[in-house]
């Protein structure tokens, strides 16, 4: 004879809390783990690296932008869902000049100086999280998921005016996945 169990609904609940709970630890972890990975493919790369081996390194530059004086612009992005950029110069030579993380307080404040076209924003940030339509203002929204402070979760928005090619003006905001009641995947 099988023995059958009442269960409350408060501890049904409270089953699948923890069962959560682990879950959310464990992406916690194996997150960290592959950003800790990939932190060290992108330390690796010095400064008068050759391309090639920068390359072989970090894989092909999801951006790539030929400068006026024939270097180019390379940017390795974990957008549209991480929070980090990184961006190199080459040399004449054909080496890396050094690598830097993109998607920096410090960095953005570059767009408050002189006009920036989409193209010039694309070669010193790389592509965006997501592209946006604003109706307010016919605007196109460029958002770029960062860590602002180097701690807080957050989207910084550039926008690009009408046309969607010239920047307006730009300001952070928490990033809108951050703002979830926990239930965000669970409905």
């Amino acid at each position: 004879m099988t023995k059958l169990t009442m269960t409350s609904p408060a501890n049904s609940d409270n089953r699948l809390s923890k069962r959560s709970l682990r879950a959310g630890r464990l992406a916690f972890v194996l997150s960290s783990i592959a950003i800790l990975a990939g932190c060290a493919n992108f330390q690796s790369v010095k400064p008068g690296m050759p391309v090639a081996e920068a390359i072989q390194k970090l894989g092909k530059p999801s951006t790539t932008c030929k400068r006026e004086d024939g270097t180019e612009r390379l940017i390795w992005t974990m957008q549209p869902y991480g929070q980090y950029s990184w961006g190199t110069n080459t040399t004449p030579q054909g080496t890396v000049v050094g690598l830097q993380q993109l998607l920096t307080d410090a960095n953005f404040q570059k767009l408050a100086t002189g006009r920036w076209t989409d193209k010039q924003v694309l070669c010193e940030f790389g592509e965006p999280a997501n592209k946006y339509g604003v109706a307010k203002g016919h605007e196109i929204v460029w958002a770029y998921r960062y860590k602002q402070d180097e701690v807080w979760a957050s989207m910084m928005y550039v926008y690009m005016g009408p046309q969607g090619n010239l920047v307006n003006r730009f300001h952070p905001a928490p990033d809108p996945v951050t703002l979830d009641d926990g239930t965000w995947g669970r409905r």
